[in-house]
């Protein structure tokens, strides 16, 4: 079977145009609120990051799983600064066990998600050994870790490659500031990785300057020719293009 998906996906990474304009759009902070479901009128194939335990978590992802949207899961990692992390979060203090049963029990709550990917984390991210045993629930279960990149010094990335975890980066933080002239100028940024590379990665939030942003924005990048992927397609693509250069297997994704 996993040759089939291999040829498959070769098959599909050749025939692609080598001017593939692709960005995936990831919607992080998703489940405190019931004004956040209002975010699956968003056009478009996005990706949503649901933190755990919280109070519309299941609710969206259940709604979200009805219109075959990616989910992924929003895991609270400690940060350099003392801000509050809530619900299902993994700090330094934490054994292994302790923290492989609070991931295992957020990833339970959400069974529909395809990977997780960091809320906050400045400060976990740094150290290999939380890494370490962040991938190794993630390798066990067949999901994907996308980096935040909350700071330039992250680990996560480096240990997901040791533990045969497919992995990526996001490359752009849309709204930072909220005001159009800085969410246009991030799009931007965005829109020129993709003309550069094929592909990007652009992670926003829910706030409503955002959420209307895109309403209007997304449109209008189909339009220009730019295709919305999720965040699996561009890890897939990043892993076609590694083994057909090393001559190595690709690592597995769980499809959900």
């Amino acid at each position: 079977m996993r040759s089939l998906l291999w040829l498959l996906l070769s098959a599909l990474y050749l025939a692609l145009p080598l001017q593939a304009k692709q960005i995936a759009i990831v919607i992080d902070d998703v489940g405190n609120h019931q004004r956040d479901l209002n975010l699956l009128s968003l056009p478009g194939e996005l990706t949503f990051a649901i933190l755990p335990h919280t109070p519309y978590s299941q609710k969206f992802a259940y709604l979200a799983s009805q219109q075959s949207k990616e989910l992924l899961l929003h895991v609270p990692m400690q940060a350099i600064e003392d801000k509050a992390l809530g619900p299902g979060a993994l700090t330094l203090d934490m054994d292994k066990q302790t923290l492989q049963m609070t991931l295992g029990h957020a990833l339970a709550s959400l069974p529909q998600v395809s990977g997780i990917n960091n809320h906050m984390g400045s400060a976990l991210t740094q150290y290999s050994d939380p890494m370490k045993w962040t991938m190794e629930i993630l390798r066990k279960r067949g999901l994907y870790f996308l980096d935040s990149r909350t700071t330039k010094e992250s680990q996560a990335q480096t240990v997901a490659d040791l533990y045969g975890v497919p992995n990526i980066a996001r490359q752009v933080f849309l709204d930072n500031e909220k005001q159009d002239t800085y969410l246009s100028q991030q799009l931007a940024e965005a829109k020129n990785i993709a003309l550069r590379t094929g592909q990007s990665i652009l992670i926003a939030h829910p706030y409503p300057e955002t959420v209307a942003f895109l309403h209007e924005q997304i449109p209008q990048l189909l339009e220009r020719g730019f295709e919305l992927v999720p965040v699996s397609q561009i890890v897939r693509s990043r892993y076609i293009q590694l083994a057909k250069n090393a001559g190595a297997p690709m690592p597995s994704i769980a499809k959900k």
